[in-house]
């Protein structure tokens, strides 16, 4: 079954004291808007004996549910010679158990009326279900079953070991910008396992042996490294009765060891160049940025958006439209547990000039740095932001995968609720005082390929 290629950009923990009550909705820290308050007043959580948390979000409008399970794992978790394992799991995890064996997993949830799939970042691996209402005590049990009892068949083991090879092969080996990217991240990072590409080093998928599997699953695939949320046509009780007979069964492990290394201070540009057969050339530039629990996230989104959203977006009527450099320019905006990166991407026409892409490229990011934004700018960036918001939210696997995100990212579900205050609160002055902040180039790596 396809599973999504490994997000190069991070895509949360809430482990409070176990309990055995239905906890309803709290107020948030700043009040959310009446429309989202109305929206989440139906949330429920519970921590399980065992560490897991529960998170509900019923909505009786379809018969049918999503479910996420969130588990706190992802590159940063990874050390030399076990480079990718967090990615391999995130395979391995469809490929048999104890009571449903290879290929069963998916073709029980199918027959049934689901669909499934997972993706894996620097900091987390989840895992998603989509299924109609009647199936939940079914997907309850395949959801126990290859948490409780994963097969370790050496045979299963190498035939993904091949396919994790194979996906390098075609999102970094043979992808210019992937290849580039790669290379970006490892210059940009020194101390911080940001450093680590969440596909593995090529050296390292060859290698891992059974001993470093078994060790990193029992580590941080335990029930107290997860958040585990539903969306949909559910009533909470049913589900965490649900919750308490499957997963709940399931001891706990000591919790996993802190990544406590902190990235230093870069005290000045770094500089890379990759060199490989391409039709065009590739310029990527990228800032230490925010973690997703710093209170500018909210103000390095819309900056973000103002710099490289759509047509009209400040770098796409620069580079493109105006001088005409490049083809089109992308930016990665994206947070996680510790400060990531803020990516620009610039593709050029074959032949293009990098020098020039870059000193324009620049040149824009201090205008901003030095002029701010206008008014027009920011609440166009404003309206896009709460549009984007408001359309997740219309969908289950939308509200799974943002509560998750918020529980998980942010230590708090009910951050998700004043989403739309926080983002009411960015101003011009704090767009400027953050670009410049961010756009030092002393704290910059620059690609070109």
């Amino acid at each position: 079954m396809f599973r999504p290629p490994l997000s190069w950009f991070a895509c949360l923990a809430l482990l409070g004291a176990p309990t055995v009550q239905a906890q309803p909705a709290q107020a948030a820290k700043s009040a959310p808007s009446p429309a989202v308050a109305k929206l989440g007043a139906g949330i429920q959580t519970r921590t399980l004996k065992n560490g897991l948390t529960v998170i509900v979000w019923p909505d009786h409008d379809l018969p049918n549910v999503a479910l996420n399970n969130w588990f706190r794992v992802g590159s940063r978790n990874e050390r030399p010679g076990i480079t990718g394992l967090s990615h391999f799991f995130e395979h391995m995890m469809f490929n048999g158990a104890k009571k449903y064996g290879p290929g069963e997993f998916d073709r029980v949830m199918e027959a049934n009326g689901g669909a499934n799939n997972a993706f894996t970042s620097e900091d987390v691996t989840v895992y998603l279900d989509w299924f109609p209402a009647s199936a939940l005590p079914l997907i309850f049990e395949l959801e126990a079953d290859r948490l409780q009892s994963l097969a370790f068949d050496p045979k299963v083991i190498e035939s993904e070991r091949g396919v994790v090879y194979s996906e390098r092969r075609s999102s970094v080996d043979n992808d210019n910008a992937g290849a580039l990217m790669e290379q970006m991240q490892a210059t940009a990072f020194v101390a911080h396992p940001y450093q680590i590409p969440v596909i593995g080093w090529p050296s390292d998928i060859e290698s891992w042996r059974m001993e470093d599997l078994q060790r990193y699953f029992k580590t941080y695939y335990a029930p107290n490294n997860a958040t585990l949320v539903i969306a949909g046509d559910v009533e909470p009780a049913r589900v965490f009765e649900l919750a308490e007979a499957t997963i709940g069964a399931i001891p706990s492990q000591p919790a996993p060891e802190p990544v406590r290394t902190k990235e230093p201070e870069q005290q000045g540009e770094r500089r890379i160049t990759v060199k490989k057969l391409a039709q065009s050339p590739l310029l990527q530039v990228a800032y230490h940025g925010l973690a997703a629990k710093d209170p500018e996230a909210e103000t390095l989104e819309l900056l973000g958006l103002i710099l490289t959203n759509g047509d009209s977006s400040r770098l796409h009527r620069k580079l493109v439209e105006d001088a005409r450099v490049a083809i089109r320019v992308r930016g990665s905006f994206s947070v996680g547990f510790d400060p990531s990166l803020a990516w620009f991407l610039v593709d050029l026409p074959p032949g293009g000039d990098l020098p020039r892409a870059e000193a324009l490229l620049t040149e824009e990011l201090a205008r901003v740095a030095k002029d701010g934004v206008t008014d027009a700018e920011l609440r166009k960036a404003r309206n896009s932001a709460l549009a984007t918001f408001w359309r997740k939210l219309e969908t289950n696997d939308g509200r799974a995968r943002e509560l998750g995100a918020a529980a998980t990212f942010r230590g708090d579900w009910r951050a998700l609720l004043d989403a739309p205050t926080r983002y009411e609160k960015v101003t011009r002055d704090g767009v400027r005082a953050l670009a410049a902040r961010l756009f030092n180039s002393d704290h910059r790596t620059v690609g070109w390929l």
